[in-house]
């Protein structure tokens, strides 16, 4: 059993759903998107995390969009669970945007890519908010208890494992 953003999380407890778009689009966008999933998962008893992320510094190509940056997506997010009033998660992916985050949101999510990132997931997890590990496609499910080992062992047991699925070949993603 572990308490994410005041709420305990597992065997026995009402399924938990996070939620959100990929990332901040605006302030409307994201508290519009908040309220509407916090509301489909009260109508069906489920409880509910906001996720969203500030910056999607992961993107493939660099021109893409990757959202307003940490300060204005910081404050968008505090504003989105002051006015929603949801528990909100985002990622990080630099042991700098910890503090900052762990300010504003109540889970610290570590992209998958980065779910090996020692310095990083003992970081978040000093912080003492609620760590979701995005499991890599490149990393046995199994192996993802040494990255969760991490947060543990730097004093939070409040860890969540959120698979991402198995690469199989190039372009052959598999999540079942």
């Amino acid at each position: 059993m572990i308490e994410l953003g005041g709420m305990k999380v597992g065997e026995g407890q009402p399924l938990l759903l996070i939620a959100g778009p990929d990332v901040i689009e605006s302030e409307e966008h994201a508290l519009r998107h908040a309220v509407l999933l916090r509301d489909l998962a009260a109508r069906h008893g489920v409880r509910y995390v906001f996720k969203c992320s500030y910056d999607k510094a992961n993107r493939t190509s660099g021109s893409s969009f990757r959202g307003p940056g940490l300060v204005e997506g910081l404050r968008i997010l505090a504003r989105v669970k002051e006015r929603a009033r949801v528990p909100v998660l985002t990622d990080v992916h630099e042991v700098a945007q910890v503090g900052p985050a762990a300010e504003v949101v109540d889970v610290l999510q570590v992209p998958a890519f980065l779910c090996r990132q020692t310095d990083l997931i003992v970081a978040i997890a000093r912080t003492g908010r609620g760590v979701n590990l995005k499991k890599g496609q490149f990393v046995a499910p199994l192996d993802m208890a040494q990255a969760a080992r991490k947060a543990e062992e730097a004093g939070n047991p409040n860890v969540l494992v959120t698979e991402r699925g198995a690469a199989f070949g190039y372009h052959n993603l598999v999540v079942d």
